[in-house]
């Protein structure tokens, strides 16, 4: 058995089933692992040996960037993925993070490096002649080094919701643990089609789709996700497993169903942070499993989500997860609720989502100590996620450790409320946040995007929330914004940063909740 990708993928070298399919294009598994080499073996050629080989990859879901992570595993050294939403500066402060000495990007994204400062950084087009050239140079691989099962596969960085992007530093055991543990839960083989709709640079894509393609020997579909394209996509590969994070399923539910949905060859959906009516309502309309965990990108905190795990919860946890008190580093108490199931004991069962045995699989934020620190305290892992867990172990989410509001003296959490609204069928997406009140503490704002071709009055609002038997009086939203869209990361995370920078007057379809009873669409000056 491989322990790392590196012996894995030379395992590949011999096999003449399809690795990757593109278009009307397709690559065996032996021609993918050599142009990978090659690939390698170009790269290793133009470094400098004197310093690390961090290489950066500025790169969409293309053929290219399955190349450029499988010649990473090949040639022992370490990629450095490149966030494609990324623009200017923060682009320069990524690589320059990461130690990258080499950047390599396509055409579609090289002018994003226009006028950018890269000092000691060499950025090179894959798309050029003189990249051609370099290929057709390369001498057989012969690897920057072999690999342990600890050495860095691949910086990966933080999606950003709560912050500057963090660079992890992601071993090759963390992403064979990762793709082996799947391929054998699903039942994988050479005969399936996983397709790769999410960004490539984050942990979910590498995790939870290409580590998984490659442990089964599966062919790749890579692809940029849109919801009008998936079941096209699907459809025309032949894919039977697909993975997402964040909303995917939620954008695809958005668009009109049609009779013939369930007609398609996937079997399995795999991710992470989709909400329960939108996993059933996939499962349903487009006839197969979905499975829906917790994840990040350190691995810190493993939980997974086992048959019979009630609704709302997002699994159980590993040994050594645990719900923890940051004030007096003590575990907090069990979850009660009440006869209409909403959470009796908030203040004293919400805390922070620890690993109390240490860092797990977390090796530390690449050149951030700080950040490094903050996650490490007092021989615990902090994951900067807030939960409650019931009698029985199940683990519910209570948003991030920002989410928390006063609200007319009571403290309140986000993923509740977001959760309850998700109820109302029109409701596609939702994002919950804290606005100020005019005199003291928070009040609830939450921005709505509604399905394709649903409407929302503020009596039928009005109306739904009243029928919430389990949704406190104080978490009603006093602001409710019907928006088009919400911004979000380029995994698919709402930020609500910006929302809450955005205030109660983001446009003129804002809600006011004048009282208990009644909603309004009012102006500002009304306010």
């Amino acid at each position: 058995m491989a322990d790392t990708l590196q012996q894995l993928l030379r395992t590949r070298a011999d096999l003449d089933t399809v690795a990757v399919k593109h278009g009307d294009a397709s690559w065996t598994w032996r021609q993918h692992i050599a142009e990978a080499s090659e690939h390698a073996s170009a790269v290793i050629a133009a470094a400098d040996p004197s310093r690390p080989l961090h290489v950066g990859v500025l790169m969409g879901n293309t053929p290219g960037m399955l190349t450029a992570l499988a010649a990473a595993g090949l040639g022992g050294y370490v990629l450095c993925g490149v966030n494609t939403t990324r623009r200017g500066e923060a682009i320069a402060r990524d690589v320059a993070r990461v130690d990258c000495q080499l950047l390599l990007t396509d055409p579609e994204h090289r002018h994003l490096l226009d006028g950018l400062d890269l000092p000691g950084i060499t950025v090179v087009d894959t798309g050029a002649e003189e990249w051609a050239e370099r290929l057709h140079a390369a001498p057989p691989l012969v690897p920057h080094r072999e690999v342990g099962a600890d050495d860095t596969f691949m910086m990966i960085f933080t999606s950003g919701t709560s912050g500057e992007p963090k660079a992890v530093e992601v071993p090759h055991a963390m992403v064979l643990f990762a793709g082996s543990a799947l391929v054998q839960r699903y039942g994988l083989d050479e005969s399936d089609v996983c397709y790769l709709a999410m960004p490539l640079f984050h942990s979910n894509a590498v995790y939870a789709g290409w580590s998984v393609a490659l442990g089964a020997g599966a062919a790749m579909v890579p692809a940029a996700f849109s919801a009008s394209r998936f079941l096209p996509d699907v459809r025309r590969h032949g894919a039977t497993y697909m993975n997402y994070v964040g909303k995917p399923l939620a954008y695809i539910l958005a668009t009109a169903e049609q009779p013939d949905d369930h007609d398609n060859t996937l079997r399995i959906a795999f991710g992470n942070e989709a909400a329960d009516r939108d996993i059933e309502e996939f499962g349903r309309r487009f006839g197969c499993e979905v499975w829906d965990g917790f994840g990040s990108t350190e691995t810190a905190v493993i939980i997974t989500r086992p048959d019979g795990c009630p609704p709302g919860s997002i699994g159980q946890g590993f040994p050594g997860v645990a719900v923890y008190d940051p004030d007096t580093l003590t575990e907090c108490a069990v979850a009660r609720f009440d006869e209409t199931g909403a959470l009796a004991n908030a203040d004293e069962a919400t805390g922070e989502l620890v690993n109390t045995s240490g860092s797990g699989l977390f090796r530390g934020y690449y050149n951030d100590p700080g950040a490094t620190d903050q996650r490490l305290r007092h021989g615990m892992y902090w994951s900067g996620d807030l939960a409650y867990r019931d009698a029985d172990g199940w683990i519910y989410l209570a948003g991030r450790t920002g989410d928390w509001m006063r609200v007319d003296g009571e403290n309140l959490t986000t993923a509740p409320i977001e959760r309850i609204l998700l109820r109302l069928n029109a409701i596609s997406r939702v994002a919950v946040y804290p606005v100020p009140d005019e005199y003291v503490g928070d009040q609830v704002m939450a921005a709505l995007v509604l399905r394709d071709d649903a409407d929302l009055t503020p009596a039928e609002f009005t109306e739904f929330l009243g029928a919430q038997r389990d949704m406190s009086p104080k978490a009603w939203p006093r602001y409710v914004w019907i928006a088009d869209d919400l911004p979000t990361t380029a995994t698919n995370k709402i930020l609500k940063r910006e929302l809450v920078a955005l205030g109660v007057d983001p446009t003129d379809r804002v809600l006011w909740r004048r009282d208990r009873t009644r909603f309004d669409q009012v102006v500002p000056a009304d306010r």
